[in-house]
């Protein structure tokens, strides 16, 4: 989390201008009904590939789909996982074009954090360690950004389907570590 808000920061200071987001957050707190879906389904879409926002926050869509909470919960779970997975393959294509670019990794190892070492440091070796499954553990882990272990295990990879299915995969375990720690904290 520190490592992401000094690249931030880094960015800002860089004259690089960010659009705040938190529309697009409030309306998947607001989603109702079917169409709620769809917004799930988009912002879901946006945060894998280009948004640096909670994914977690889709669990709190008042759907009122007339399906009991689990129904509803389960439904978010899987528009949301089918989102991710699709914005995945989309970051996926976008780094399997990067890596075909001498330009793009010169310009990132030039950066004043040099996103490729430390990407290699870390989520690279869980890539190389674990494969696919290390992707879709990295992706379960909550409140964390995942964009940037997307494309790093984007530009290391190369099927797509496989890739899909570990977005999706973790996507869902994400959601599910996050209502479980969520049960445990109000247990107590």
């Amino acid at each position: 989390m520190l490592g992401s808000i000094a690249l931030f920061g880094d960015l800002l200071s860089s004259g690089v201008v960010f659009v705040s987001f938190g529309w697009l957050e409030s309306a998947v707190e607001h989603a109702t009904g079917w169409a709620g879906l769809v917004i799930i389904a988009v912002y879901s879409f946006l945060i894998s590939f280009i948004l640096p926002l909670p994914s977690e926050v889709v669990l709190l869509a008042p759907l009122d789909l007339g399906l009991g909470r689990i129904g509803q919960l389960s439904l978010i779970i899987l528009v949301s996982g089918l989102g991710k997975a699709a914005g995945s393959v989309f970051a996926f294509h976008i780094g399997q074009e990067a890596k075909q670019s001498g330009p793009v990794i010169k310009a990132l190892r030039r950066s004043k954090i040099n996103i490729v070492e430390w990407s290699e440091k870390k989520t690279v070796a869980l890539a190389r360690k674990w494969g696919y499954l290390g992707l879709a553990m990295a992706l379960c882990v909550p409140f964390f950004p995942d964009t940037l272990s997307i494309y790093a295990f984007s530009i290391l990879e190369e099927d797509y389907i496989k890739f899909a299915a570990a977005t999706f995969a973790g996507s869902v375990g994400r959601l599910l570590v996050t209502l479980g720690f969520g049960a445990g904290v109000f247990a107590l």
